[in-house]
């Protein structure tokens, strides 16, 4: 698989939420983080994976406003952020916090799935993997159906630019990572390219390669 996410999230997917990164702070750096086994079982919870994606994207926060964010209670959210950071996916931001308010942020920008999770003999791993790549599937469905629901508020040209396509190939396993790997590095040469530019706004675009069964 690729999440720059070998599954990544992005996180970080996307054409179409139009958010913006608070007030508080600027989003996670550009660095990933590879997941291991046991990362990747402290990550594998659908509010961490949504929790750890909102940081991201929208920049710091504290367990209250992902909270509210989230329609969790701050209780929840507090546990699992100190679950995140003991597997240092946040950290505390104390430069933002006033008196005992208590800020976090991320620490990169993306997850990295290391395809050799599959093969990890673990049912706890396997579990994990499940639950892992299923959340980030719900997340990619969920931001292109914000897309389809709120398109009419976008600007024709926005609107035109956009895109939604699938292709049916016939290639060997080699020939799929390749061209998987020339589409990020492709990717990679449009990161900074809209940097300072107000005319830009926050892209997310979503890349699934799989084989299928079937008649071809």
């Amino acid at each position: 698989m690729p999440e720059n996410e070998k599954a990544k999230e992005t996180p970080h997917a996307p054409g179409g939420e139009h958010e913006e990164p608070t007030p508080a702070g600027a989003p996670a750096p550009s660095e990933n983080h590879v997941l291991n086994p046991r990362s990747l079982r402290a990550l594998a919870h659908p509010l961490r994976i949504q929790m750890l994606r909102a940081l991201r994207h929208q920049g710091p926060a504290t367990a209250s406003q992902l909270a509210e964010k989230l329609g969790e209670s701050s209780g929840a959210t507090s546990y699992h952020l100190r679950q995140l950071a003991a597997h240092g996916f946040v950290e505390d931001a104390p430069e933002l916090g006033k008196g005992r308010e208590r800020w976090w942020k991320a620490t990169a920008g993306g997850t990295v799935f290391d395809g050799n999770l599959y093969n990890d003999p673990s049912p706890e791993v396997q579990g994990a993997v499940e639950v892992y790549l299923h959340e980030i599937s719900n997340i990619h469905t969920q931001e292109l159906n914000t897309y389809l629901g709120t398109r009419h508020q976008w600007n024709e040209i926005w609107r035109e630019s956009s895109d939604m396509s699938d292709f049916t190939l016939h290639l060997s396993a080699e020939h799929m990572s390749e061209l998987n790997q020339k589409i990020h590095d492709l990717i990679e040469e449009y990161r900074g390219a809209g940097a300072g530019d107000a005319e830009t706004q926050r892209i997310r675009m979503h890349l699934h390669t799989f084989p299928q069964h079937g008649a071809n």
